[in-house]
């Protein structure tokens, strides 16, 4: 409760309280790190917090205060391709075009790559294996599969091979070790900081789209919500989205998700009379 409260009222780096869609992004992160710690974190404790913050978001619509910027807009093909092009041929470069690349193909909230170990993310002859860490269920990694891109300008696999080669070229050795982060943290030399955070996810995702001169600027969820839009739109079938994603099967959420373009063409009466 101290935990949601603190976040809605002043837990943002410049003092102000975070929206409650952001906050509950934070409080994810935050029961996955403290279990990585080995901090045991138990179902009714997450619940309790939820329902807390829940409870307080619910106040501050009936004080007439509305945070947050609604829905994060989705990615789309084209966006990727300009996201791609954007990306210049340096480790911030191509780790930059490796985050975007998979985290669209895995459906990533801020949290997860930041969450991610170099061992966790695996070469496979199809593509890539990669374990997120969830902390939202029992089952608390989803093994996600990710296959070699029919186009080789936004295929997630190759970028993810380009840049932990680049690393294991020009950082130190520890940055390539299995128990390293899968996504560094780089200063403006070119240096290796640490491990990506979730909020410096969600600058990096900003800052790449204004790059790639995308008109509407991605979010830290903008990832999530384009698998469930574009899988949609290319037909693939609901469960196998929710499987990718980590939602529930027929989930609500990821439902909603599913962005339609102008509601013409995807349109549930077009062609009935």
């Amino acid at each position: 409760m101290a935990f949601v409260t603190w976040m809605l009222r002043e837990g943002q780096q410049n003092g102000t309280g975070y929206a409650p869609s952001s906050a509950s992004t934070h409080l994810a992160a935050a029961v996955v790190g403290l279990r990585r710690r080995g901090v045991q974190v138990s179902g009714d404790d997450q619940a309790a917090a939820r329902a807390a913050l829940e409870g307080l978001a619910v106040r501050l619509l009936q004080a007439g205060e509305r945070r947050g910027r609604g829905q994060a807009v989705g990615a789309d093909l084209d966006g990727l391709r300009a996201l791609a092009r954007a990306c210049p041929a340096t480790l911030t470069g191509d780790r930059d075009k490796a985050l975007i690349l998979t985290g669209f193909h895995y459906a990533a909230r801020s949290q997860d790559p930041a969450g991610l170990l170099a061992g966790d993310v695996s070469l496979h002859p199809r593509g890539l294996a990669v374990a997120v860490l969830t902390g939202k269920t029992k089952h608390s990694v989803r093994n996600a599969k990710i296959a070699y891109a029919a186009d080789p300008e936004i295929c997630p696999v190759r970028a993810w091979i380009v840049y932990r080669a680049r690393l294991a070229a020009e950082a130190d050795p520890r940055w390539s070790r299995a128990d390293a982060p899968a996504f560094v943290g780089i200063d403006r030399w070119g240096h290796v900081t640490g491990g990506m955070g979730p909020d410096s996810v969600t600058r990096a995702i900003q800052r790449i789209s204004q790059r790639a001169g995308v008109p509407v600027h991605w979010t830290g969820h903008s990832l999530r919500i384009s698998l469930a839009s574009v899988g949609r739109q290319k037909g693939k079938d609901g469960i196998a989205i929710a499987d990718q994603g980590g939602w529930a099967r027929h989930s609500r959420s990821m439902l909603g998700y599913m962005q339609r373009e102008d509601g013409w063409d995807d349109n549930a009466s077009a062609g009935l009379a």
